[in-house]
């Protein structure tokens, strides 16, 4: 096949590719560039996720007349003049690339008047073909409106997730740039609904509370710190506050959003033996380094960056968040002797670390060692492993007593038993929520009206969520009501959750879920009922009554599958008297 070159509208909508993804690619573009034109107040309106409709206004210093048909070529930019200035960028634009990619692949429609103008100037471009342009009556700034997008490449309509997941995309992105930016007012519509308004007045404080929440707002902890060519400001939260992911670690390079693995990676090992395994912290930070220090042409997107001194950008960072943490946060003392299995799980201070194979995941063969910061539990010197626990269900109990505020200890024919009883609590729970379930799928779980509503405050992109999954939750038992952008009212929770906290409970049901999770809306309801019951459920640390102690083992007792939570993790540990002898030396010892 012979060479030739590509249509100009082929090379359009390929160029197209590497810029516009899906819709919040969109609004991540036309974002930056409002910002770069100094706008003071930018307002985003939103139909049909993105697909429909995306417009994005702003009271910036506009596009000349004379110049709006070159601002929607290729390569064309007011931000970069030669090669060298590559290394110097203090814009977040600079390519020229933006409303070319995006007219290529929509019917965009950008109105402007230009600082100083005495009227403005309207352009419509439609797959990448000028329309023409003619007067407009516009105040100074700028408005770009993009209709059906993707409506010439219906290929690429076809990888685009559900609306919910789109809309997260673009809801974390306007957050992020809120936050960023708390001197610009934002505003986003959805489908004519506000979803984020900030003020505008300076307070990064301010916008956390707006967009998380005034609880998490006030914990987070401010870090601020200069060091050689780096400084550092943000927000992270303290060890109480935890996700179930990375989504919520946020990062901004001289104003630029960006996407960086290693730089996460500093942030986990600042919390480093802080958090159990499988948590992670919420973080908001900005970097400032010198331009000429970083390469930020390095992504099709701008969504990633090349430091000339990495290691000592991400040392710096490490030892800053730290000091933060430390300086909020009381270490406690390592535990010389820590009591671990070689099957399982191990105990690595409040975390949780796999310790070595070779047990057939079976936790009942115990040493006791030292265990060092950052490494898995020792494993055991030789002995004979015991059985794991005797079938599928569990024998009569005598419960002895509760031991550390987070174990139950009984005794069974077989030996003894260790009983986790937050883990047993969820099980309990999670078995006696699918019951009523079973016996009756198409009516509503039984539910407990609160003395006193509860009020629950949501990002928004959790908001969005819990919005289209209220009918559900109304089947689960839950009555919640909305109460304002973002804000809810809880007024009954299932009545077997009596007596847990409301408010924590919802917020679980929309908290951590991944991108590419179908929100909700693909969730069986048994790994919604869970994540309830994970919530609900008694805590290590809490005092048990003995009435309350032998009723959790009763319960236990009854469950079909009473040796695991419903997420997977053991619910108790068992010794049988066969392995206690041989500890002990009593078995053969003649």
């Amino acid at each position: 096949m012979p060479i030739h070159v590509l249509p100009d509208e082929v090379a359009s909508q390929i160029a197209a590719g590497e810029v516009v993804e899906r819709p919040a690619s969109v609004v991540k573009e036309l974002l930056e560039n409002a910002l770069d034109a100094h706008a003071a107040q930018v307002t985003i309106a939103i139909e049909g996720a993105g697909r429909r409709l995306i417009e994005i206004g702003d009271d910036g210093s506009g596009i000349p007349a004379e110049e709006l048909p070159l601002a929607v070529a290729r390569h064309a930019t007011s931000k970069l003049f030669r090669a060298e200035d590559l290394f110097h960028i203090q814009t977040l634009g600079f390519r020229g690339e933006a409303l070319a990619s995006i007219g290529s692949v929509s019917r965009m429609t950008v109105t402007t008047q230009a600082e100083g103008a005495a009227s403005g100037s309207r352009l419509r471009v439609e797959g990448g073909r000028l329309m023409g342009i003619e007067p407009a009556g516009t105040p100074q700034g700028t408005v770009v409106r993009v209709e059906e997008l993707f409506f010439n490449v219906p290929a690429r309509l076809k990888f685009l997730k559900q609306d919910a997941t789109e809309r997260q995309q673009i809801d974390g992105l306007v957050t992020r740039y809120a936050i960023a930016y708390a001197d610009k007012r934002f505003r986003l519509f959805e489908d004519s609904r506000p979803v984020i308004q900030t003020s505008g007045n300076g307070s990064q404080r301010e916008v956390l509370a707006n967009l998380y929440g005034v609880d998490i707002a006030r914990q987070m902890l401010e870090v601020n710190a200069v060091e050689d060519e780096l400084r550092l400001s943000g927000f992270i939260t303290p060890i109480s506050i935890t996700r179930s992911n990375r989504r919520e670690i946020t990062f901004f390079i001289n104003g630029r959003w960006v996407q960086d693995t290693p730089l996460t990676q500093a942030v986990l090992q600042a919390y480093h033996t802080l958090l159990m395994v499988g948590r992670y912290p919420m973080a908001v930070l900005f970097l400032d380094v010198p331009p000429e220090t970083i390469d930020v042409n390095v992504h099709p997107a701008k969504a990633e960056v090349r430091f000339r001194n990495a290691d000592l950008i991400f040392s710096g960072m490490q030892r800053a968040i730290r000091r933060a943490l430390l300086a909020y946060t009381p270490v406690p003392e390592l535990v010389p002797q820590q009591t671990a299995w070689t099957g399982g799980r191990a105990a690595v201070e409040d975390g949780w670390a796999e310790a070595p194979e070779g047990n057939g995941g079976n936790p009942t063969t115990w040493e006791t060692g030292k265990v060092e910061e950052g490494e898995t539990a020792p494993t055991a010197a030789p002995a004979q492993t015991q059985p794991g626990l005797p079938g599928g269900e569990l024998p009569l109990l005598r419960l002895v007593g509760q031991i550390g505020l987070a174990y139950l200890v009984a005794e069974g024919p077989d030996g003894l038993y260790l009983i986790d009883q937050h883990a047993a609590h969820e099980r309990v729970l999670f078995e006696r929520f699918l019951g009523k379930r079973a016996r009756n799928p198409n009516a509503a779980i039984p539910a407990q009206a609160l003395l006193e509503p509860v009020t629950v405050h949501l990002p928004p992109l959790s908001a969005q969520l819990l919005n289209d999954q209220l009918p559900l939750l109304d089947r689960l038992g839950f009555e919640v009501e909305t109460f304002g952008p973002g804000t809810y009212l809880v007024r009954a929770i299932p009545a077997m959750f009596t007596g847990g906290d409301p408010a924590g409970a919802v917020r679980v049901l929309v908290e951590d879920f991944e991108e590419d999770e179908t929100p909700l809306q693909g969730e069986i309801e048994a790994r919604l009922i869970a994540r309830v019951c994970k919530r609900v459920a008694v805590k290590a640390g809490q005092t048990l009554s003995v009435e309350e102690q032998r009723a959790l083992v009763r319960d236990l007792e009854a469950c079909k599958s009473p040796r695991t939570c419903p997420h997977g993790r053991p619910t108790m540990i068992h010794l049988s008297v066969d392995s206690l002898e041989r500890q002990f030396g009593r078995k053969g010892a003649r």
